[in-house]
């Protein structure tokens, strides 16, 4: 049988990949190049496809050998077509240059616009709560059991190129914004890592990071050293200890005694819950702990108002946790906890209504 496409599980060197494809007379495709071409068939919106499109013409480029003939041409010409004597390669090294100029430009405009995204949903202020993981660890299928969504979700890599953001209510009535992000895989090359960079800054910017695992999986602790990694390149290394729950994801593939020992560690540590995103297991527990995360995060204040000021104290219920409430004659006295968050949205909201009554 004549074999057309060699994939090789590693990084190769542009003098690797040619001279393989001489001797084996056949499409040689590393590491690298099949996780781009996997990238190419998931990219749904515009924003996906310029990071793909980024991350492989910087591949690309790493590409331009001189050896390889169909490259060595001269090419006389003129005008935007390059001066007397330029070389195809060249040429083609020029052309991708811009055009990678251009993406990263483009790709910049998308940051502007998730950063002012950002400051609004901070205007009102609701916790984001941002689910990373290795690839195929089911995130999405978490994600549309917690939204009540339809996020693509398949047993597939990749599935998910495009940050997602849904709101959701957590049983204590407090809402949340939960965000799918991109899957994560071993070894995974620093240029594609910098591509999806606009889009693993929602990571960045959450309250609470939930590392789902894929706990079935033989290489699950491996699957976590690599997400750790990656999140330690993106300078959220310090973040690791405090601000993430552990999701143990896929309990309902495991055998009933593995299953009995995994939640009871989990029970133990505190920090992570044993769930199925498939059937509903484990979610009003990982629901527990996020109203627990959350309520831990609040500032108590004591606050006194008129009877009459009811948009206010509607307003300390909906996005506070009302401790204590006493009424007297003429004023409401509260005892209520706010996330940082929603505390400077309060006092800038008493400042306006004290400048407005003078």
């Amino acid at each position: 049988m004549e074999i057309k496409v060699a994939v090789v599980d590693a990084t190769l060197s542009p003098i690797q990949q040619r001279n393989l494809e001489k001797a084996w007379k056949c499409k040689v495709i590393d590491r690298t190049g099949l996780i781009l071409e996997i990238f190419g068939e998931r990219a749904r919106t515009h924003e996906g496809s310029l990071q793909v499109e980024l991350a492989h013409l910087t591949y690309q480029r790493s590409r331009l050998v001189r050896s390889w003939t169909h490259l060595e041409r001269q090419r006389g010409g003129f005008g935007f077509l390059g001066g007397p004597g330029e070389s195809q390669l060249e040429m083609d090294r020029r052309l991708i240059g811009d055009r990678i100029v251009k993406l990263r430009r483009e790709l910049e405009e998308v940051k502007r616009t998730r950063s002012l995204h950002r400051k609004a949903r901070k205007r009102v202020p609701y916790p984001v709560v941002a689910l990373v993981g290795y690839t195929n660890a089911g995130k999405s299928t978490l994600f549309n059991r917690l939204t009540r969504s339809a996020v693509l979700a398949k047993d597939m890599l990749f599935a998910t190129l495009d940050p997602t953001l849904r709101r959701v209510e957590l049983p204590s009535g407090r809402p949340i914004i939960l965000s799918d992000t991109v899957g994560f895989i071993s070894d995974l090359p620093t240029h594609l890592v910098a591509a999806f960079r606009a889009t693993l800054e929602e990571v960045a910017e959450a309250d609470v990071i939930l590392h789902v695992r894929d706990i079935a999986h033989p290489e699950s602790e491996a699957q976590k050293a690599d997400v750790e990694t990656v999140l330690t390149d993106l300078g959220l290394g310090e973040r690791l200890e405090g601000d993430v729950i552990e999701v143990w994801n896929k309990i309902d593939l495991i055998d009933a005694e593995t299953r009995e020992r995994i939640e009871n560690d989990c029970i133990r540590m505190g920090d992570r819950v044993a769930v199925s995103a498939l059937d509903g297991t484990g979610l009003d527990r990982l629901f527990g702990l996020l109203d627990a995360r959350m309520t831990a995060a609040h500032q108590v204040l004591e606050v006194d108002l008129d009877h009459a000021d009811g948009a206010t104290l509607a307003w300390l219920y909906r996005h506070g946790n009302v401790i204590s409430r006493r009424d007297d004659e003429h004023r409401v006295h509260l005892t209520v906890g706010l996330d940082p968050a929603s505390r400077q949205r309060f006092e800038a909201r008493r400042r306006e209504d004290k400048a407005a009554a003078q």
